[in-house]
């Protein structure tokens, strides 16, 4: 108890809050409970510091990433689709805070709506990369139309259509003018990977994997009426059990749903039924519930899964010897690189003792005590700075990794005030039609892992 209020003490002297004395001394869950919600509102607002500094004020556009060498700041001015669907929901979170008012919050998001307006697409579908001083193509990096990215601002745009209904006119337009159905494959029943506009061709992969964070983008797409509802049904749980390049063979059996045949498959890791992901990294299984309501409408599939994950990724760690849990692909001192707590893959990431926070933060709906541990167990990797936590820390060298990238800030930002606010920002991307009207394929599956 010693060591957790010299942990708590030395956190309240960073982030300028004052804690009353009852919650520092307090042993019992509901103690813990508010001392985490005082620390989760602390780290918001560092957190948000960095979309204040680091998002062009006439574009309204977020850089990529920054990185901090010796006291100087490397700043990535270009940005993703991912990114600006990130920044609108960071927005909405931060006035859900309290940290910016509603007006700050409308014109802030007005001057990058204005923006999405006049940049470039095609099909009604935003480019990979953009430069944030002018929103004109980045084309150094090619001109590629990514499906998963698509779906990050379409879910940005959508939950700030409902958050702020002055806004929905102009939103709405550019999410219907958003086209899945040129991603989409319908001999497979799958969406592509993306596609090349430089070449005029679709990627040869397909996203065929259920349980990974493209199935937010499925799910917008068949609510939109892009793509036919057995697109959802026609993605791989596991593998067929005859793909035996898989980690695990799977186990499992067929169900009918919608009239079409799906293999609930499952992997085990010591004991424990689970779907897997690609990687097993946090993202893919978590980062969709922070606008799906999973866990509340999926509660014999995806709810249960993401639990089923998270419980996992913190026994993986423990039996690796790690001091610290929460694996997801993140910057490293020498770039980006994915990392996964390896069982849960089909075809899991590496596993070397980098931890990313931003993996903490998806998980605390699932884990909340546990989170609240493994902050104060990052905090003592000297992991936290002027913009919340830093991106990696390698628990088992432990190297930090000196930077900051929009994705990661954003998805602890919404993943606080979901926590926080009983999942206000799923609830706003639920309100509307293309939100609910999927709701039904949340709610009748049910996986093979009870």
């Amino acid at each position: 108890m010693k060591k957790l209020c010299i942990l708590l003490f030395g956190f309240v002297l960073m982030a300028h809050v004052t804690l009353p004395s009852s919650i520092t001394a307090a042993s019992s869950p509901p103690g813990k409970k508010i001392a985490l919600s005082k620390q989760l509102e602390a780290i918001s607002k560092q957190t948000y510091r960095y979309f204040e500094d680091f998002t062009d004020e006439d574009t309204g556009l977020t850089y990529d990433a920054v990185r901090l060498n010796n006291g100087e700041v490397a700043a990535q001015k270009h940005t993703s689709p991912t990114n600006i669907g990130m920044y609108l929901m960071s927005t909405i979170s931060a006035e859900e805070m309290g940290l910016i008012t509603k007006e700050e919050a409308i014109n802030k998001i007005t001057t990058t709506v204005h923006t999405l307006e006049e940049m470039k697409t095609w099909n009604g579908l935003y480019y990979n990369w953009y430069y944030t001083d002018d929103g004109s193509l980045m084309t150094d990096w090619g001109q590629f139309i990514s499906t998963v990215d698509n779906g990050w601002l379409s879910a940005g745009l959508i939950v700030t259509g409902q958050a702020y209904p002055e806004l929905y006119p102009r939103v709405n337009k550019i999410v219907k003018a958003m086209d899945y159905s040129t991603l989409y494959d319908p001999e497979v029943g799958q969406m592509r990977g993306g596609f090349d506009v430089e070449t005029g061709s679709h990627t040869a992969h397909h996203y065929g994997a259920f349980y990974t964070e493209p199935r937010l983008a499925s799910y917008i797409a068949i609510g939109k009426g892009d793509v036919p509802k057995e697109h959802w049904w026609k993605m791989y749980r596991t593998m067929p059990e005859s793909w035996d390049w898989q980690s695990q063979t799977p186990e499992g059996y067929t169900e009918i749903y919608d009239g079409v045949e799906v293999f609930e498959g499952h992997y085990t890791y010591k004991g424990t039924e689970f779907v897997p992901s690609w990687g097993g990294s946090m993202f893919e299984a978590l980062m969709p519930s922070l606008v799906l309501k999973e866990k509340e409408l999926g509660k014999d599939a995806l709810g249960l899964n993401n639990q089923r994950h998270t419980d996992i990724q913190i026994e993986y760690a423990e039996d690796q010897g790690y001091a610290a849990w929460g694996m997801s692909p993140s910057a490293t001192p020498e770039g980006y690189s994915e990392f996964g707590a390896t069982p849960l893959g089909m075809e899991g990431y590496k596993s070397d003792g980098t931890v990313t926070p931003h993996a903490t933060f998806l998980a605390l709906e699932y884990a909340p005590m546990e989170a609240f541990e493994n902050i104060q167990t990052l905090r003592s990797f000297d992991a936290y700075g002027k913009y919340g936590f830093l991106d990696s820390v390698n628990v088992e060298t432990g190297e930090v990794t000196n930077a900051y990238l929009a994705l990661d800030q954003g998805m602890t930002m919404v993943s606080i005030v979901n926590y926080l606010q009983d999942g206000v920002i799923r609830d706003y991307f639920h309100q509307g039609k293309i939100g609910k009207s999927p709701e039904d394929l949340l709610i009748k599956e049910e996986f093979s892992i009870e």
